[in-house]
């Protein structure tokens, strides 16, 4: 990999910057080149509050950047509406919170970003801004363009979680769940398992969505009506998938061992596991696009940003994890 990965400032009133600034001071602990898309104004602040001696270099491109890695931390100018108070989210910034993430995916798709990390929004802020998108993942789907389907996957040392429904009110799942959308997250999961994660053949385990999996109708049909077409699907074109399986049963350690990701119907039932496994290390992960995005799993974290107290760790796994999946992509390409 000699491109280096494009991050985001996300929210500028959180935890973002700090993290950044974090991640660069550990650099020396594998951590794969980067440059934040930001204000280099409020990061120069930001660290000379903290007291951290990070040196930032304005740059005009990734490639400035790679080169300048190991002395400074490149920051590609996106000039903020207003001055930032920590803690304190402002519309007024969300046109460059956007337009930071829209830069990150053009270096990407054109090649001259690895890959993009972004860190996290303050969704409320931005709707109020005009962003009509759910979050991240939706709108890095239509950044994607043309028949792009994303799929959201969260991964820690040892497992891997795919929500099929994600941002939607508990009580509308069973209406939104549907056959054919979790045969779509298991087949772009098991192809991005195999190209991206190195896993021959991935093996697939698929919860149910009511106690003990219905218990053949006792207490629920959508697993039989709705779950078990999609895995019987799935095995008809040749995917290693399980299920449905009690939700209950499939993430204490031994079950872990067994499968290399389970699809989840909803969104709570992906991230509880998930988090409660390795909070501080979870990665958030978009499957099916053309290019490469991880990004934390935690929120902007307004309560504690600027305090220099926040955990950079699941920044650092997202950095880590989007280098290793760039290297395989390049080494497929170099075999091609």
């Amino acid at each position: 990999m000699t491109q280096p990965i494009a991050v985001t400032m996300g929210e500028p009133a959180g935890i973002g910057g700090e993290i950044a600034l974090m991640a660069w001071l550990r650099r020396a602990q594998g951590i794969p080149a980067f440059f934040v898309i930001d204000d280099p104004d409020r990061l120069a602040r930001l660290g000379t509050t903290l007291g951290w001696n990070v040196p930032l270099h304005a740059v005009a491109g990734p490639e400035e950047a790679a080169a300048c890695f190991h002395e400074a931390l490149g920051v590609l100018p996106r000039r903020l509406a207003h001055p930032v108070l920590m803690g304190r989210p402002d519309t007024a910034n969300a046109r460059a919170v956007i337009a930071a993430i829209v830069s990150a995916v053009e270096l990407a798709r054109s090649g001259r970003a690895a890959a993009v990390v972004t860190n996290p929004i303050q969704k409320e802020t931005l709707y109020a801004a005009g962003f009509r998108h759910p979050g991240h993942t939706e709108f890095l789907e239509e950044l994607a363009g043309g028949d792009a389907k994303a799929v959201m996957m969260l991964a820690c040392p040892g497992l891997r979680v795919v929500p099929v429904t994600v941002h939607i009110a508990l009580k509308d799942v069973v209406q939104r769940l549907k056959t054919g959308d979790i045969v779509s997250a298991g087949r772009i999961t098991a192809r991005a398992l195999t190209s991206d994660f190195g896993i021959s053949r991935p093996r697939l385990a698929v919860a149910g969505l009511n106690p003990h999996a219905g218990e053949n109708g006792a207490m629920g049909r959508e697993e039989t009506d709705v779950i078990a077409p999609a895995v019987e699907t799935l095995r008809a074109e040749g995917y290693a998938v399980t299920g449905p399986f009690p939700a209950d049963t499939l993430f204490h350690a031994a079950a872990r061992r067994r499968h290399d990701a389970v699809l989840c119907m909803y969104h709570d039932q992906a991230l509880i596991p998930l988090k409660t496994i390795d909070f501080d290390r979870g990665v958030n992960v978009t499957l099916g696009l053309p290019f490469i995005r991880t990004s934390p799993d935690h929120g902007t974290a307004t309560d504690i940003a600027g305090r220099g107290i926040a955990n950079p760790d699941s920044l650092i796994a997202a950095l880590q994890m989007a280098g290793e999946m760039a290297e395989r992509r390049a080494m497929r390409r170099s075999v091609a």
